[in-house]
């Protein structure tokens, strides 16, 4: 069969190279602290990004080693990690219970600017899954006990009849955090920062965790 690539974006031009160049001409890149240097690049993402800036790909692996990759959406951040919400009896939340590892990665294509982050994962505190569960909408909270997520569905209309159910089941009363619901916190081991250069010759920095503190070193593109 005939391949044909019509559909697929040429490669740049030298022109946009350096349209691209002078556009992040005095963006932020060095920094001692990764997170810092996370913080600075997601505020910059809240401003030029047109939908959810937060959204992350979530790599996992199940028993046998065969990887899995799903967009997610942080929900937190700080210097003990990157924290996300699910259903526990999901894919990755099974995935995670056999082999409590991942990697995350943000692209962030308005600013040409990539993360991508590695290591141990934990579970969050109850209060704290608590806390996020309660200011989810409401119709979200009971989405949470309708929907047996990542397994078989028989209908479009039987995902209803269970919102209907549990909707019915709660009133106007308050809607708790299922058992099977919590969140994650990735504890990065690695980080790396990827920033988009002319020609290819991309900036790499990279960040391993060395004791209390942080290695740095740069990669070739």
């Amino acid at each position: 069969m005939k391949r044909s690539s019509g559909d697929i974006p040429k490669s740049p031009s030298a022109e946009d190279y350096q349209a691209a160049a002078d556009a992040n001409a005095v963006e932020i890149f060095d920094r001692e602290d990764p997170f810092k240097l996370f913080a600075d690049w997601f505020a910059d993402a809240k401003k030029s990004e047109a939908n959810d800036p937060n959204a992350m790909a979530l790599a996992t692996s199940d028993e046998t080693g065969l990887p899995d990759v799903r967009m997610v959406l942080l929900k937190d951040f700080d210097s003990d990690g990157f924290v996300f919400y699910t259903n526990l009896e999901s894919a990755k939340g099974r995935q995670i219970s056999e082999n409590a590892q991942a990697a995350i990665c943000f692209h962030w294509k308005s600013l040409r600017r990539q993360v991508r982050i590695r290591g141990p994962v934990e579970s969050v505190s109850d209060e704290d899954a608590d806390a996020y569960f309660a200011s989810r909408a409401r119709d979200s909270r009971i989405g949470a006990w309708a929907s047996q997520q990542s397994r078989p569905l028989e209908s479009r209309f039987a995902l209803e009849k269970a919102v209907a159910r549990d909707a019915a089941r709660f009133g106007l009363g308050e809607v708790p955090r299922p058992p099977h619901w919590s969140g994650f916190r990735l504890c990065p081991s690695q980080m790396e920062f990827w920033r988009d250069r002319p020609f290819r010759l991309h900036d790499r920095l990279v960040f391993d965790r060395s004791g209390d503190g942080w290695t740095t070193s740069r990669l070739y593109p």
